[in-house]
């Protein structure tokens, strides 16, 4: 639960770069997630080129900071060949969550920068990334984070209706 309530959207990092084996444990979560009928429509594409990453940077108005990230994952989905495509959304939704939540639990900070479900924003990253037959759904960049992570209960009573 302390990973949950630690989780910040994190835009600014230190000039340290992320070790290998921590990109690999937050891609094992990000591939743990569940998926409408184990479909697994996911890839995920791990940029560190800087200027990859600077163009990346430009595929919307609120990406700014991937040009100063020192990694970021793009979540990415296709929609051939599954048994449920229209949940290919939700299932990358679902592993980027759990990217955010590894990232945090390793000590490092990350955001999620929607590219999906706007066309533009996905065709931009597409064209970047030389991506045929799949479709950009989300930037996450990430890093060791340049502030202190404290955790933030947003827990609200008046959003719960009870049925007993």
């Amino acid at each position: 639960m302390d990973t949950i309530l630690k989780r910040r959207s994190v835009r600014k990092w230190l000039d340290q770069p992320v070790e290998e084996e921590k990109i690999k444990t937050i891609l094992k979560a990000a591939m743990n997630a569940p998926s409408a009928g184990n479909q697994m429509p996911w890839e995920f594409i791990v940029v560190e080129d800087k200027a990859i990453l600077e163009e990346l940077s430009n595929s919307s108005p609120y990406a700014k900071c991937v040009a100063h990230a020192p990694v970021a994952i793009v979540v990415v989905y296709r929609t051939d060949d599954l048994r449920f495509p229209s949940y290919a959304q939700i299932d990358s939704a679902i592993a980027a969550e759990n990217i955010l939540l590894a990232i945090t639990d390793l000590g490092l900070g990350g955001v999620w920068l929607g590219i999906a479900p706007e066309e533009e924003r996905m065709e931009k990253v597409e064209k970047i990334l030389h991506l045929e037959n799949k479709h950009a759904f989300a930037i996450i960049p990430f890093g060791y984070s340049d502030m202190k992570l404290d955790s933030n209960d947003k827990y609200d009573e008046e959003r719960i209706t009870w049925y007993k």
